[in-house]
């Protein structure tokens, strides 16, 4: 017979097993979030990005079962030919380690200088990264996100190019995929005191964008389109 030690020894063994499972459990059902941009994803001007980026605050908005890593790099473009492409960076690479389970993608405002533009390269190339993200292993949902506003022309950065030229691409692409997009222009466009230097938000700009994001991923937004 065991004595009484022995048992109290085996009940907290299979209560350890338990919490273990429980907690494996937790874990697999991870939720990864790749959030896929340019400066104002990486948090360009904000000092503690890790912290104060958009995709740190939504990590920090979303439940726990939520993960959201910040896979923004500067100066970036979706095109291939462009100046700076994300393509060449280690941020891209970087998503298929991730493996995650959903991917915003918010590219596009270095695309409106005038070196980096060509609409139907920007097409091709934004289709191509769509491809590429539909072959990892964890099948993600693609989120399209149509870029803030510029609100003055710099670095050659301009609103014209992102409204005529940008913006509708996005929004052909999203309806021949059939994805789901966030539009991130329209409620910012009267937001112009969040953004200090015209290009990226603040603090509080990326508080607002992480909270629309936030909102589309909680079931709670009016700023999503389904475009069929």
């Amino acid at each position: 017979m065991l004595n009484f030690n022995t048992k109290k020894a085996m009940k907290k063994l299979s209560l350890i097993v338990v919490f273990s499972i429980i907690l494996t459990g937790c874990a697999e059902q991870q939720t990864r979030i790749a959030c896929v941009g340019d400066s104002i994803t990486e948090g360009a001007g904000i000092i503690l990005q890790d912290k104060y980026s958009y995709p740190a605050i939504l990590d920090s908005l979303l439940p726990e079962k939520f993960q959201v890593l910040n896979s923004g790099r500067s100066s970036t473009t979706l095109q291939k030919k462009g100046d700076f492409s994300y393509w060449n960076t280690k941020e891209f690479y970087n998503l298929f380690a991730f493996n995650p389970d959903i991917v915003l993608i918010k590219l596009g405002t270095n695309d409106t200088k005038p070196q980096n533009w060509d609409k139907e390269s920007f097409e091709k190339d934004y289709q191509a990264l769509i491809d590429t993200i539909r072959t990892m292993k964890s099948s993600p949902q693609i989120i399209l996100c149509i870029p803030v506003p510029v609100f003055a022309t710099k670095w050659g950065i301009n609103d014209s190019t992102l409204v005529a030229g940008v913006i509708p691409v996005i929004e052909n692409i999203a309806r021949k995929n059939q994805l789901k997009m966030i539009d991130l222009y329209t409620p910012l466009k009267t937001k112009h005191n969040l953004f200090p230097d015209d290009i990226h938000p603040n603090e509080s700009g990326t508080e607002l964008i992480a909270k629309i994001i936030a909102d589309f991923i909680n079931g709670k937004t009016t700023t999503v389109q389904n475009l069929n």
